[in-house]
């Protein structure tokens, strides 16, 4: 398979994650966020808009569906560990740890965002505004894909799992995976079936390291330490 975008750190591959899945090596974990089918492709976010006009990020399918009990099967069995976000979508085997990311939203936004995990720790809390224009982190940013999450966010999450040095995240999207992991310093792969997002991801693969946010690697480490097993 020929790859999208390549660098020492990062390969991205343009296509359906079930027939690229099968032809990839086993890695450390699994760290993504599939279509949930609530249809946040299809300019959903354009009702929204009230103190400032909405994104538009264009009109696709990708999330008219969930993520098949097939794609999620294929991509957990791709990892030693996993990370889903929206694993409350899904029917997932019962787990301990969960992870819940509090996003300090009003009005009619959800609270709080779920990830399923087959981690064996306790559930935890990541308190990070993401509202709108009102972002805790990236706040020059502008965001270019209607279920981006901040790169904060998926530092958190690799935080609980500091030996694994290859990820992979099946549904890319804007590459925000990617970017925590380069960051981090190790590797991954990712998938995404929009070449649109393909390229915004390999964009934002070339910028230079982003800087880690001390308050966010702390605490990640913090929990990593006590909730890690050998």
């Amino acid at each position: 398979m020929k790859p999208y975008y390549q660098d020492d750190a990062v390969t991205i591959y343009h296509g359906d994650c079930r027939e690229i899945l099968p032809h990839l090596p086993k890695v450390d974990l699994v760290l993504t966020d599939p279509p949930y089918g609530i249809g946040e492709s299809s300019r959903k976010n354009n009702s929204r808009g009230k103190l400032a006009n909405p994104t538009d990020y264009g009109f696709y399918d990708w999330d008219s569906k969930p993520a098949t009990e097939k794609q999620l099967e294929m991509t957990i069995g791709s990892g030693n560990q996993a990370i889903v976000w929206g694993g409350n979508y899904f029917h997932l085997p019962p787990s301990s740890g969960w992870l819940v990311w509090d996003k300090l939203n009003t009005g009619d936004f959800a609270d709080c965002e779920l990830a399923w995990t087959n981690l064996p720790m306790a559930v935890r809390i990541f308190r990070h505004m993401w509202n709108g224009m009102l972002r805790q982190t990236e706040r020059s940013i502008p965001r270019v894909h209607p279920t981006q999450k901040p790169v904060a966010l998926m530092k958190w999450c690799l935080g609980f799992t500091p030996t694994a040095q290859t990820i992979l995240d099946p549904f890319m999207g804007s590459g925000t995976t990617l970017r925590a992991a380069k960051d981090l310093g190790r590797q991954c792969i990712g998938i995404e079936i929009e070449e649109k997002y393909c390229e915004i991801a390999a964009k934002r693969m070339q910028q230079e390291v982003l800087p880690f946010e001390a308050p966010d690697s702390r605490r990640a480490e913090e929990t990593a330490s006590l909730f890690t097993t050998e």
